[in-house]
């Protein structure tokens, strides 16, 4: 949260959105991570294509902004087996919840989704709650 200020946060949020909305409107496609990940691991189809277009611009759009720009200095406090234990848990709950934050908070909230309303009210109060333990409760 070095860098955080909210001119930049208003603008990536209007990007995301603007994004996920064009998505929908262009292609009748939720910008859900979780289901395009699935829908491309679940079976080859005629689908194949624009979900690993869509995915390689995920992983490509940094690298590119690192051409022209610096990136942010990464840092990790957590140990290699927690992290993966956190992303079965993630991968999980994605699962469960029928999406993930992104499926769910930027295009379900976006289209009035009482599902999905329910799902990000879960989303965060269990994220707030995971970091009131681990970070102040507990000390890890």
């Amino acid at each position: 949260m070095d860098g955080f200020t909210p001119v930049s946060a208003l603008i990536g949020g209007a990007m995301i959105g603007t994004s996920a909305a064009l998505f929908l409107i262009l292609n009748g496609r939720i910008a859900g991570i979780s289901g395009i990940l699935g829908g491309l691991l679940a079976s080859p189809s005629r689908e194949t294509g624009w979900r690993v277009a869509f995915l390689a611009g995920l992983v490509l759009a940094p690298l590119a902004y690192g051409l022209v720009a610096r990136l942010p200095a990464v840092t990790v406090g957590a140990s290699l087996p927690l992290l993966a234990v956190a992303g079965l848990l993630v991968g999980f709950g994605s699962r469960l919840g029928s999406g993930c934050t992104s499926g769910h908070g930027v295009c379900g909230l976006g289209r009035l989704s009482p599902r999905s309303m329910a799902a990000t009210v879960t989303f965060m109060t269990v994220a707030i709650l995971t970091v009131l333990v681990t970070r102040h409760l507990i000390g890890a």
